[in-house]
């Protein structure tokens, strides 16, 4: 297993000084942002959890190994290359044998960081049940991956473009705990409140180490979400998030668009209608989540 991890210099340096490391998906970079905006918010976040005392490893699929942690070159080679694969668990040994160009989703990246003995991952949100999933049963590999793989993932909640009742449903299914910070409400990525509760709400770090702390110690294999709004100041009026989001999901079907080229769409057509605006939550969203996900290492860490 070793054998396919590529540790950069500066995660290694970490791990082997037992400095915290935070994971980072790059499918947000491929598929998620276009560029620039893309890798200067990679940077950006990268540099928010140095600031705070961790170390951030972006995880990608290059040359037929597993990079933990990237250069500025390959952040640029992600955030520029139309030949990117989108990466989950079913795609991770082609991706690798083919040595093609492979960008992690959640799914992977939490697979990736738990060979790495990462525990703290940090996304933008987790993908969930797709409205209509009783008919098309398309339903993201992410949540099999968190009811599995022992990594805590620091999120805004699930895209508003999901099923978000039974994307929960589904979690609790699974024995997937759902945590909130600083309110009761699950957030719906663009916007604070999905109109749904998470299971707890833990407001420090200290409070949400002890919980998964707790879990692992008790044997209970799998993740945490732990679910961090978008600053009010960033976030997008749900009437309006609402209505444009199924504008974009009537012209996804109606264009036969399906499986993993639906979200990259979305998001895409949402950037358009919203005027871009949507693009600005988004990295908003994501920095913010950087600054939980860094004091959840850290707390993490002193646990150890």
């Amino acid at each position: 297993m070793q054998s396919y991890l590529n540790f950069s210099e500066e995660v290694r340096a970490a791990k082997l000084s037992g400095k915290p490391v935070v994971a980072l998906e790059s499918t947000i970079i491929s598929h998620g942002m276009p560029y620039p905006q893309n890798v200067q918010t990679a940077r950006e976040v990268e540099n928010i959890i140095r600031e705070l005392g961790a170390v951030p490893a972006t995880i990608a699929i290059i040359d037929g190994k597993i990079h933990i942690g990237l250069s500025d070159a390959e952040l640029e080679l992600l955030g520029q290359s139309k030949d990117a694969l989108k990466v989950s668990r079913r795609d991770l040994p082609y991706v690798l044998t083919s040595k093609k160009l492979g960008a992690t989703t959640v799914a992977a990246t939490m697979i990736c960081a738990e060979l790495a003995g990462i525990s703290v991952f940090v996304t933008g949100g987790i993908g969930g049940v797709h409205r209509g999933a009783e008919t098309s049963f398309d339903i993201s590999a992410d949540l099999q991956e968190l009811a599995r793989t022992s990594v805590a993932v620091v999120c805004a909640g699930a895209k508003s473009i999901l099923d978000l009742g039974l994307t929960l449903e589904y979690l609790e299914t699974y024995g997937v705990p759902v945590v909130s910070v600083g309110q009761a409400a699950f957030p719906a990525f663009f916007t604070r409140d999905s109109g749904y509760r998470a299971d707890f709400q833990l407001d420090t770090a200290d409070e949400q180490a002890d919980f998964i702390h707790a879990k692992w110690n008790l044997g209970l294999r799998g993740g945490v979400i732990v679910t961090n709004p978008v600053p009010e100041s960033e976030a997008m009026p749900k009437d309006e998030i609402d209505g444009i989001t199924a504008q974009a999901l009537q012209e996804a079907t109606k264009q036969g668009i399906a499986g993993k080229a639906v979200t990259p769409f979305l998001l895409s057509r949402i950037k358009e209608l919203t005027g871009g605006r949507s693009l600005a939550t988004n990295i908003a969203l994501v920095k913010n989540n950087a600054k939980v996900g860094a004091q959840l290492a850290l707390a993490l860490h002193k646990k150890h």
